[in-house]
């Protein structure tokens, strides 16, 4: 059976960077395509906040079954932890990018109600897609096992050497 291994920061920081690029690019594609760009809500910051909220709250309800009270949770309801886990991980850095690079392209036109509303709501939308990565980092962490953590490589013991199989 495969490990599911950890996000990796790499991963984490290529989701982030593409967004803040592709965000960065779409208004003045947009106007170059003769469009109006379209005027953020705060439909968009609260939902990700509140999705921040719920699994942060999974996080912490998951950590406390498995590390503080040595409860043992079933196998259906770990991999539906984690597959929300690494989903939100993904979601929230790509859309993190996405809202960071509109708030961005906008910053220079500050001075104006249109730009500074644009600023600010796409980085409120940033800032809680980036608490909603945070959150699903902490709950990936919180679904490892209590003893996954001191072992290294599958098929090596604590010492580092190679487990004896059997004959």
């Amino acid at each position: 059976m495969n490990r599911v291994r950890p996000t990796s920061t790499l991963l984490v920081v290529a989701l982030v960077g593409s967004g803040l690029v592709i965000g960065r690019l779409i208004p003045p594609l947009i106007i170059r395509l003769d469009g109006n760009v379209p005027r953020l809500g705060w439909a968009a910051p609260l939902t990700l906040l509140l999705a921040a909220i719920l699994v942060g709250t999974f996080a912490w309800n998951t950590w406390q079954t498995l590390h503080k009270k040595h409860e043992r949770m079933t196998a259906d309801h770990g991999i539906r932890m984690l597959s929300i886990a690494k989903s939100c991980i993904t979601v929230g850095a790509l859309v993190a990018g996405l809202y960071g690079g509109f708030a961005l392209a906008y910053l220079d036109a500050m001075d104006s109600p249109l730009g500074k509303e644009r600023v600010v709501r796409g980085g409120a939308a940033a800032i809680a897609s980036l608490l909603l990565m945070t959150a699903a980092l902490l709950l990936e962490r919180a679904c490892r096992l209590p003893g996954d953590d001191d072992e290294g490589e599958s098929g090596k013991a604590k010492n580092g050497r190679p487990n004896p199989t059997p004959a």
